[in-house]
């Protein structure tokens, strides 16, 4: 390990280093999507994400004879830990030649940092946050991933297991087509009869009206997902950064919201797969290529649902099938054939059970991996 030197991130040519070793590190790889340096380089800037305005991060390369081999971020979220009352810090932003060398250096620099913020335990990957990018690929190395997921190499996970992480959680993603949801008929049956008995009226996304339509997301949004393992509430300036963001490239045909008796009781947002078209972009949004978002919509085949979400006492009602048959019946309307609902937590029960055989006939078609180790 002697060769290997461990630099903190301090200027912001190396901040530059950091994002940019991603393209070292998967350019043999047909199926990595390049994020869009932009946006890598706001969600890093605690002066321009709204996230550290409850957090910090610390941002690590590792080099080896003067060439970058990896890089590792670790994460103090004050909101994670009062939300939960625990010591837990995060990693993410993980990347790494294959070398447990190189990793366990990488590893052990976060960890310091973490312990020395007082934390008893380090879990990730998290980019930075359980609402943003999150968790490891676990299966499904043979596709691109959907708009917001994460890809890594499979060995990442023998460099996780190997320096004594272990699982803290699965997540899910579920392949959905179509033909096999809308052909359905328990769906149909229970969308149907949940619709009529509960009154429920969907409508979507008024454009015309972002702002206030804003409000009623921000209204569902800490309601709906409080009782998940892992939630931690977006405070409205992540909300609103986040709408900022998502709102070029929004289909409000695909993000719906459902009223009982005038009364907001559920959202669902459902996205375009752009990586489809950021996939050649290189990672750079200008001077062109933004363009491509509005000239290249017809060669996206997927959407990904990343919400759907029903306050609490609306829950276990059957009233995320009507949201389900909605979202697929729009997508359907719109060219789109497939769909990812992710990610879901392994036992999820409810959910995993609606997204498989016999309701919406899907496919558990990729994992993605928590990882805990303790630190104290």
């Amino acid at each position: 390990m002697s060769d290997i030197k461990i630099l903190s991130v301090q200027s912001e040519k190396d901040r530059m280093r950091f994002i940019k070793l991603q393209w070292k590190m998967y350019k043999d790889n047909r199926y990595w999507v390049p994020p869009l340096i932009i946006d890598r380089k706001k969600i890093l800037d605690p002066k321009k994400n709204p996230f550290f305005q409850h957090a910090e991060i610390e941002l690590f390369l590792a080099e080896r004879n003067g060439e970058l081999v990896g890089r590792i971020a670790a994460i103090k979220n004050d909101l994670h830990n009062s939300t939960h009352n625990d010591k837990v810090g995060f990693f993410g932003f993980f990347e790494c030649i294959n070398d447990q060398a190189v990793a366990n250096a990488l590893f052990d620099a976060a960890k310091g940092w973490l312990k020395s913020k007082g934390f008893d335990t380090m879990r990730g990957p998290a980019n930075p946050s359980s609402n943003d990018e999150w968790g490891m690929l676990l299966e499904g190395f043979d596709d691109e991933p959907r708009l917001l997921m994460t890809f890594n190499p499979k060995y990442y996970l023998d460099l996780c297991d190997n320096y004594g992480f272990h699982k803290i959680k699965d997540l899910y993603a579920w392949k959905l087509e179509s033909d096999k949801v809308l052909s359905s008929d328990k769906l149909r049956r229970v969308q149907e009869i949940a619709k009529q008995r509960a009154g429920l009226k969907i409508t979507q996304l008024d454009m015309k009206n972002f702002d206030k339509e804003l409000e009623k997301v921000k209204y569902v949004y800490n309601k709906a997902w409080a009782p998940n393992w892992g939630f931690v509430p977006m405070t409205e300036a992540e909300l609103d950064a986040m709408a900022k963001d998502l709102k070029p490239l929004v289909e409000a045909k695909l993000v719906l919201f459902g009223e009982i008796d005038n009364k907001l009781i559920g959202f669902a947002l459902t996205m375009l797969d752009y990586n489809q078209i950021f996939k050649n972009m290189n990672g750079h949004l200008f001077p062109f290529n933004f363009l491509k978002l509005y000239t290249q919509k017809k060669i996206i085949t997927w959407s990904r649902i990343i919400t759907l979400g029903l306050i609490p006492e609306y829950q276990k009602r059957g009233l995320d099938a009507v949201f389900y048959w909605e979202i697929v019946n729009r997508a359907r309307e719109l060219g789109i054939k497939l769909g990812e609902a992710s990610w879901i937590l392994e036992d999820n029960e409810m959910m995993n059970r609606g997204a498989g055989e016999g309701v919406m006939n899907g496919e558990l078609y990729k994992k993605y991996r928590i990882y805990d180790i303790n630190i104290s």
